[in-house]
């Protein structure tokens, strides 16, 4: 029998899979970690523990449980949030901690002088995406001049995945998919590596190797075998950012297929026939030549739920908490009862790219209950959603599919009132366990155990949420848009008062 293996490093937790040649999992592990905020608006993770610690214990949990020799496993994949900055020395120590996506916004300054500088028009069209707080490019112009001693010693700029990938082989790459998320140093036409937009960010030799995400980057080397417990030799995938992966794990891959990946953060994926380049959302060449995909993503979802578990539900068991407060907004109506919440507790991605975005809950009266808020929050981040949707509609991109993943999935009411918001069918495939699952299907694919289409094999679909109309939902998600346009100079001034 053959193996393959895939390891994901979320947001707040890592998972792990191994897989048979059919797509049966044979093995799971998972190891939880935290998101460090060591200050407002910022995001990190530390690499050593958060990234390469959890990967090295998920490996060697997914051996033991299963048995399996290290022989067999022909290939391993692995993906991780992104696109993150870590700055490296020459032997790939890191420097600081990971600095994360797009929910951390240290580098506004930089976004915005680096907009003015080149011209958001020239950026897009070069770059593909506008720049914001999901952009690598600011980031690194932060690190040069907020810490330059740390720049000084700096040999390369990784993300997640590509440290994940040199420690595993020594190899110094990152996919394609994610390199267009370092605007403004990647051309989406040539698809390399450029300077000449802001030749003061970093010099590009310190930039990784790009790569497509099902080639091979590497080999397991036999440091790495030694603590991960995998075989020296084993080919390792480029890899790719875990949304990606999560994408490939439910079968998008036809233009028209939507990913919506229900996680710490809404992420969405629609494969696309060409680039299309608009400021409200992001583009990036699909993980495989020649192919593309636009994205969009809200700042705060899963994490959200977790922050009103934590703060307003201490009463309840943690482990049981969700089923608890989904049964208890269970007995509110749609529309949570006049209820409405702006779920951007840190700040907003897309389409509205505003950092100083504030959470709020509107419309609280003396009868509400714990039930109803809970609701309006479910409602939130399914009305943000809906914001996201009706972007890509307008611009011609509505999904001709929408395949649904993530932990989320298993939150009925969160599926049932995101598709009645936005008013789009979702397909829920058997298996939700996402972006490692996607990794074992892609390193399987880089050694020729499968094809592409082999996906509806290993992951066949489950179920469809029917979308149901729902007129209070249609008038909730005007009052929606207008409570943002009308609260976010009241947001902008409070941004001193964090």
């Amino acid at each position: 029998m053959a193996y393959t293996l895939g390891i994901d490093i979320g947001t707040y937790e890592t998972k792990g899979v191994l897989v048979d040649e059919a797509g049966a999992i044979v093995a799971q592990a998972s190891r939880a970690h935290k998101m460090l905020v060591p200050e407002p608006g910022w995001a990190e993770h530390r690499p050593e523990e958060d990234w390469w610690g959890d990967f090295v214990y998920v490996c060697n949990a997914l051996l033991n449980e299963s048995r399996v020799s290290p022989a067999e496993i022909k290939a391993v994949a692995c993906s991780a949030i992104g696109p993150c900055m870590l700055p490296v020395d020459a032997d790939g120590t890191p420097l600081m901690n990971g600095v994360l996506y797009g929910v951390d916004g240290r580098a506004e300054a930089e976004v915005l002088e680096l907009t003015e500088r080149i011209g958001e028009e020239t950026i897009i069209t070069r770059c593909g995406n506008a720049l914001t707080s999901q952009s690598v490019g600011p980031k690194i112009l932060w690190l040069k001049r907020k810490r330059p001693e740390i720049y000084a010693q700096t040999a390369h700029v990784l993300t997640s995945t590509s440290f994940l990938v040199h420690r595993l082989t020594g190899e110094v790459v990152i996919d394609h998919y994610t390199a267009a998320n370092f605007s403004p140093l990647y051309n989406i036409a040539t698809q390399t590596w450029v300077d000449d937009l802001a030749n003061d960010i970093l010099p590009l030799d310190k930039l990784p190797r790009l790569m497509w995400s099902n080639e091979i980057a590497g080999y397991v080397s036999k440091d790495a075998a030694a603590r991960t417990g995998l075989l020296e030799g084993t080919p390792v995938t480029a890899g790719t950012i875990d949304a990606a992966a999560e994408a490939l794990s439910v079968g998008v891959d036809q233009p028209g297929d939507m990913m919506m990946m229900y996680g710490s953060t809404i992420f969405i994926i629609l494969r696309a026939l060409s680039p299309l380049a608009d400021p409200r959302i992001w583009y990036a060449p699909w993980l495989f030549e020649g192919e593309h995909a636009s994205m969009a993503g809200l700042a705060t979802s899963g994490t959200l739920t977790h922050w009103f578990r934590d703060q307003l539900a201490r009463d309840l068991d943690p482990k049981f908490a969700f089923p608890e407060l989904a049964e208890e907004a269970s007995t509110s109506l749609p529309g949570a009862n006049g209820l409405l919440m702006l779920p951007y507790f840190s700040g907003e991605r897309t389409p509205i790219h505003n950092v100083n975005a504030k959470g709020a809950i509107f419309g609280l009266n003396l009868t509400h209950t714990r039930g109803d808020i809970y609701r309006a929050l479910i409602e939130g981040i399914a009305h943000g959603t809906r914001h996201v949707t009706d972007t890509f509609a307008e611009l011609g991109q509505k999904p001709t599919r929408l395949l649904a993943v993530g932990g989320g999935t298993n939150n009925a009411l969160w599926l049932q009132a995101t598709s009645d918001i936005t008013g789009i069918d979702q397909i829920v495939c058997e298996k939700t366990t996402g972006a490692s699952y996607g990794d074992a299907f892609l390193a399987a694919m880089s050694v020729g155990l499968v094809n592409r289409a082999d996906i509806s094999k290993w992951n066949p679909v489950a179920e469809t949420i029917r979308a149901r109309s729902n007129p209070t939902y249609d008038k909730a998600h005007k009052l929606f848009r207008k409570l943002y346009e009308q609260t976010k100079d009241i947001a902008q001034e409070l941004r001193g008062e964090d």
